[in-house]
């Protein structure tokens, strides 16, 4: 593996929609959402920020 690569981690996937993160080598992680044709980058900070977005509306649908 290249130093100079980030080191992958797929988070969760379906069928057509995909999340997974990168831990760059400058030490920044990132996260990325595939959403068929649309793919979301989030550095941490952002990624927790949409979490807390997300978290009362996925319990609210369930």
């Amino acid at each position: 593996m290249d130093k100079n690569e980030p080191l992958t981690q797929t988070l969760n996937e379906t069928a057509n929609y995909m999340a997974w993160k990168a831990d760059e080598p400058d030490g920044e992680t990132t996260f990325h959402l595939e959403l068929n044709n649309v793919t979301l980058h989030f550095f941490k900070e952002e990624w927790v920020e949409f979490l807390e977005l997300m978290t009362p509306l996925v319990k609210g649908t369930r």
